[in-house]
């Protein structure tokens, strides 16, 4: 009789050079509306090397939608968020290069996904936009609630440090993506994910001046 175990033998025993390097996370976070998910699209198009766009609405739009209180749907959304977290890391840790569009409007996030992610492969981008056009788009699309980007707006950028930063309310989604893959090019260490991790004083991002990280 075959072993049914046979087709596995070796595996844990390949050759390093067989094994996964870890991929490349590009971190964009800012609030509802600012055009993350625009500027990660036109991202996957530039880059020079595969890569794959995890928007976190793509997973809570897995969710089936029972009825739930509100403290049952907090606990849900939760969970959702670390799940993600964590779904990113591992096709990170496969070797696969990510662009992940974020809303660090909660600290615990942030805290999350600094214990997660490889600190030297990861590229946090500050997606800005003036709160007057993030209203405005807010409204044309219709399907966030009133007042979203508003209430993140202070909050998502709190930590004050980054690696490259974007301004979409002067810059087209075509044009950040071509910034963030110039930055790419010349990228230095430490990253910004490591300085938080350190708690190192924060240094300028390039596009803007930073205040430094406090935990």
């Amino acid at each position: 009789m075959t072993n049914p175990t046979s087709r596995f033998e070796g595996l844990a025993s390949s050759p390093a050079s067989e094994q996964a390097t870890g991929g490349l996370i590009i971190f964009l976070n800012g609030t509802s509306s600012s055009g993350k998910s625009s500027i990660a699209r036109e991202l996957v198009g530039v880059l020079d090397e595969p890569c794959f766009h995890m928007p976190v609405d793509a997973f809570h739009a897995m969710r089936s939608g029972p009825e739930m209180t509100p403290d049952q749907l907090n606990a849900v959304l939760k969970r959702t968020w670390m799940g993600f977290h964590r779904a990113v890391a591992g096709m990170a840790a496969a070797g696969n290069n990510i662009v992940v569009d974020h809303v660090l409007s909660e600290s615990w996030r942030l805290h999350d996904c600094l214990a997660l992610f490889a600190p030297q492969a990861v590229v946090l981008v500050g997606v800005r936009c003036p709160l007057p056009e993030l209203e405005r788009r807010e409204q044309a699309r219709g399907d966030r609630p009133a007042g979203l980007a508003a209430r993140q707006f202070d909050r998502v950028h709190a930590h004050g440090i980054y690696d490259v930063e974007c301004d979409t309310g002067s810059s087209s989604p075509v044009e950040c993506a071509r910034e963030i893959k110039e930055f790419l090019r010349r990228r230095t260490t430490p990253t910004a994910f490591e300085r938080m991790r350190s708690g190192s004083p924060a240094r300028p991002a390039v596009g803007r001046d930073q205040a430094s990280w406090s935990s």
